[in-house]
């Protein structure tokens, strides 16, 4: 076992730091949470194995580093809670980080009480941490899997908010049990005072410092260094007086001020941002290795099968009862529900807070209470990280939400529309639309509105223009439009560029680019003139999106490869059919002794769930 001492701290503190780096490094390259690597490196250098790192390693100053590095950890989290992007997330948001929260933390604490036969204060005090997923565990998988935009902003709000709140709650419920206070009455004083506290230091502090920064002289040559600097401090200054003031009410502060501070207009905010970024990173291994040096392996033994199935509660009942709660009459498909029920990995708040209350449980003589939070928060870290981070994009790909990304710019009434029938199919659709009103009547319909200026490259960059695969001028002004079709051409090279054509004498001009257009004029004719000749066709048609589907596939299985449409008619679903086949260039109506090839292109139409299926049958991949 490590001991304390000057001449064994150096060496640890540099490997702990080198680890931090290195984690990171692995988790942008190998595209998983950091924390699954700060996890194995910190059983290793923990006692149970090498035993470089232990209780005693850092002497006394152990519950003040952790303490220190929680307050930056909340902070950091705090200060990405921007309220405008509450106000653009879906609705489910709302209530995943309300409703939500509130089913996590009860019935992780009903678990926790009856499985581990525990007090009620400590299964209350573990229910409150596992409420929080995080940022840093949800981002690195949302890169890996490119879902939905309405997915990736639930999941990642909710990180950001229940982070805060979570930590906040379970401060109040940490200091019932140091204090032994029981009753609700005085709980609500003890949460009222910390919270109230919190509030007023971290809201002086942030105040001053957005003073300073703004009005005051911080050198013109080193002013985005000074800034950050002082952020910094202010950050530790915030937790250290709060705390001074009322034991465990530094968190309030911090979350308060990184709030405040993060939705102010800071001059350098975003050096600021990345340098914060980089002291949490170091003060993220202190924290996991320190949760690894209190980790003995008979706490995980002695808790066994029974915390694994608090584990499983957790992860696959609880989670996937508060997700479909949240998202009930949303616009979320079963799919994506599932999704965002199977992927809420716990990690950064949970594993920090719980060190530095397992620490001062130990210190105040509660060793089993302390045992019994430690190792259910690091079952639920490891094993949730690990599975669900693991496995993200094979359960995206079996749930089948990972979409075509498709932006259209222009919010009126044609894009709206044309949203409405893709996102219908399942697509992940982003608006682009300058005027606010229309922002406002986009977004209050449920779509994902980006508020700028289409023409500009920067505001089609950060709508994810690099990642698109169609890109869509849907305005009614043809200049707009046709700048539009040569921005994502030049700029960002999409699979297909469409575009509205109003005045049927610019086509030429879109043509000229490569953009395939839709003229209002002639569209109109032809759907005039297909009702008066086709009739029956067109009534089917306007079904399309909602009873029925037309949809193109390319022929990749082996079933299909070689054989007759006569052949694998009867192996198709009922009410559909292959309507159309293209092969090098040509489409023809196949006949009954039509032989496929592999890379043709087939038009299969029907009913909506029918050609789903053939499309799963004739493309297995998709």
């Amino acid at each position: 076992m490590a001991t304390g001492g000057g001449a064994n701290l150096i060496p640890i503190v540099a490997a702990i730091i080198g680890i931090g780096v290195i984690s990171q490094i692995l988790s942008d390259r190998y595209r998983v949470p950091s924390v699954v690597f700060l996890i194995a490196s910190g059983i290793l250098l923990g006692p149970e194995v090498l035993g470089v790192v232990g209780p005693n390693s850092f002497g006394n100053a152990l519950s003040a580093i952790v303490g220190l590095s929680v307050a930056i950890i909340v902070f950091e989290g705090a200060f990405h809670l921007r309220i405008e992007k509450l106000r653009e997330a879906p609705a489910a948001t709302l209530k995943l980080v309300t409703i939500g929260a509130a089913v996590a933390f009860l019935g992780t604490a009903v678990a926790v009480n009856v499985l581990l036969n525990t007090s009620w204060l400590v299964a209350f005090l573990i229910g409150a941490l596992l409420v929080a997923t995080g940022p840093t565990v949800i981002t690195p998988i949302l890169e890996v899997v490119p879902a939905r935009d309405r997915v990736e902003t639930v999941l990642e709000t909710e990180g950001i908010v229940n982070d805060v709140t979570a930590a906040i709650l379970a401060v109040v419920i940490f200091e019932a049990i140091i204090t032994g206070v029981t009753d609700p009455v005085e709980l609500l004083r003890l949460f009222a005072e910390r919270l109230g506290v919190g509030i007023l230091v971290g809201g002086l502090v942030a105040a001053t410092l957005l003073y300073v920064i703004r009005y005051v002289d911080l050198s013109p040559g080193n002013a985005p260094q000074n800034a950050r600097l002082l952020v910094l401090a202010g950050a530790l200054v915030s937790y250290g007086a709060a705390d001074a003031i009322a034991t465990e009410a530094g968190i309030a502060a911090v979350a308060t001020a990184g709030i405040l501070l993060g939705n102010a207009e800071i001059p350098y905010e975003e050096e600021i941002s990345a340098f914060k970024g980089d002291v949490t990173l170091v003060v993220l291994s202190f924290v996991f290795i320190a949760l690894a040096a209190l980790l003995e392996f008979d706490i995980l033994r002695t808790i066994g099968p029974r915390g694994l199935l608090v584990t499983a509660v957790v992860a696959l009942v609880l989670r996937p009862a508060l997700v479909f709660l949240s998202a009930y009459g949303d616009r979320f498909s079963t799919g994506e529900k599932w999704f965002m029920s199977l992927v809420g990995p716990r990690g950064i708040i949970p594993a920090s807070v719980a060190t530095l209350f397992a620490i001062e449980l130990r210190n105040a003589g509660l060793t089993e209470a302390a045992d019994t939070l430690v190792g259910t928060v690091f079952l639920v870290i490891l094993v949730t990280v690990v599975l669900e981070g693991g496995f993200a994009r094979q359960i995206a790909e079996y749930l089948d939400i990972i979409p075509m990304r498709v932006l259209v710019i222009g919010g009126g009434t044609v894009g709206r529309t044309l949203a409405e029938r893709l996102e219908g199919r399942g697509e992940n659709v982003v608006l682009i639309e300058q005027d606010p009103q229309v922002v406002e009547t986009a977004r209050n319909a449920g779509f994902t509105v980006h508020h700028g200026d289409g023409t500009d490259t920067d505001v089609l960059r950060s709508a994810g223009a690099e990642n698109v695969r169609i890109v869509v001028g849907a305005t009614g002004d043809d200049d707009v439009n046709l700048l539009v079709s040569q921005l994502a051409s030049s700029k960002f090279e999409p699979e297909t560029i469409l575009a509205r054509v109003n005045n049927p004498d610019n086509a030429e001009a879109f043509e000229e680019l490569g953009v395939r257009t839709i003229s209002a004029t002639l569209a109109t004719a032809q759907a005039m003139d297909n009702y008066i000749e086709r009739p029956s066709m067109m009534d089917w048609m306007s079904e399309i999106g909602r009873s029925g589907d037309v949809q193109e596939i390319d022929v990749t299985s082996e079933e299909i490869i070689d054989r007759t449409v006569r052949e694998i008619g009867p192996e198709l679903p009922d009410d559909c059919l292959i309507a159309l086949v293209q092969r090098d260039g040509v489409t023809r109506v196949p006949d009954a002794d039509f032989t496929f090839q592999e890379g043709d292109r087939i038009t299969i139409i029907g009913g909506k769930k029918e050609v789903r299926e053939a499309i799963e049958f004739v493309h297995p991949d998709k």
